[in-house]
């Protein structure tokens, strides 16, 4: 690319989300191939820049592989032109898919290094990337990003750089009782005079022992993990309330999962029913594995005792409960397993309780 004398006359937005970067312009013409023309010069004037700028940076960028599958089905041409419209980037455990369509260029950045609920394709899919980042690598995304937001923003007049709607919270933002006033407030249900949300019912205040629960008060509830937490509770809305537990650390939880006194047994987790999905899932792994002995450990502390066991099929879909009665299967080894006391009352329509044979262990 030659060297840039000045400034150039282009106009766009710039944006950043969850570890990527946007770019947008107006005015593309409806016109065929005066909308081909400013395609072409767009690539040419910003995507070609960040290109460079990412190399600069020490990332290594390579067109994608021309697929045989989009030859087949779309044509040569068209399965080139998808290829040249892309770069997949990469800095060490740092990967990134760039890619221009139309008036608008994408930088994704994601990892596998730290990518627990979704660790297939690099990374690419896992929910609210920028949190999951190990520190240094969220450093060099954010390094990335920031460069490229500047260059582009100093090489062309028009370019503006477009704040985030939503502020964040951290270090470097805004605490966890602004982040969960600034919540309330932009609800279309905020009313400024209660600094929230109207009740609506009474059932929307009552905590799991009976309490009823403040704006503004202290309380105790049930973590994502199980786990009790204290903090400080703001009414969102329904019977979900904003759980405050730290400077910088917001959660939100159901009356159901909240207590106005403090409960029994800190440290005792309340996540029953994780726990038996769980379990009931690793015994299922054990069994089509064909490893009897830990099926047989994990039947015993799922099912203490020689307890008999039930399905229940469910007659209008033709599927089987799965675990907790929640969601359903054809497949009746991945069905849920549940004692007689659970399954009473379910023997009727459409529902029908199926025995099962006691698992033998393994000789």
């Amino acid at each position: 690319m030659t060297l840039t004398k000045g400034r150039i006359e282009r106009t766009g937005r710039v944006a950043f989300h969850d570890a990527s970067l946007s770019v947008w312009e107006e005015g593309i013409p409806r016109e065929w191939d005066a909308k081909c023309i400013w395609e072409r010069q767009f690539k040419r004037d910003v995507f070609a820049r960040i290109v460079q700028t990412l190399k600069r940076l020490g990332w290594t960028c390579a067109m994608p592989e021309i697929k045989p599958h989009d030859v087949k089905h779309y044509g040569g041409n068209v399965a080139r032109w998808s290829a040249e419209s892309k770069r997949f980037c990469t800095k060490g455990d740092l990967k990134a898919d760039l890619d221009i369509s139309g008036r608008c260029i994408k930088f994704e950045m994601f990892q596998n290094v730290n990518a627990p609920d979704r660790s297939d394709h690099d990374g690419r899919y896992q929910y609210d990337k920028e949190k999951h980042m190990p520190y240094l690598l969220r450093l060099e995304m954010e390094r990335a990003r920031r460069r490229i937001r500047d260059y582009l923003c100093n090489v062309f007049t028009g370019y503006e750089f477009e704040q985030p709607h939503e502020p964040k919270m951290g270090l470097l933002g805004i605490t966890a009782v602004e982040k969960a006033a600034h919540s309330r407030r932009t609800s279309g249900h905020y009313k400024p005079h209660l600094d929230r949300a109207d009740y609506g019912m009474a059932c929307n205040t009552r905590a799991a022992d009976g309490g009823t629960i403040e704006h503004g008060a202290k309380i105790w509830a049930i973590g994502r993990k199980g786990r009790l937490i204290t903090g400080t509770a703001y009414y969102s809305l329904n019977n979900n309330w904003q759980i405050v537990t730290g400077r910088y650390d917001l959660t939100y939880a159901h009356t159901g999962e909240i207590f106005t006194r403090k409960p029994e047994n800190l440290r005792v987790k309340r996540n029953g029913r994780d726990r038996r999905r769980r379990l009931e899932s690793e015994l299922q792994k054990a069994i089509a594995a064909m490893n009897f002995e830990r099926a047989a450990v994990l039947r015993d502390i799922l099912f203490p005792g020689n307890q008999p066991l039930f399905n229940v099929w469910h007659e209008e879909h033709q599927l089987y409960h799965c675990s907790n009665f929640s969601g359903y299967t054809k497949d009746q080894s991945k069905a849920g397993k549940f004692t007689a006391d659970e399954v009473r009352g379910w023997d009727k329509a459409p529902n029908k309780v199926i025995a099962l044979e006691r698992m033998k262990e393994a000789a």
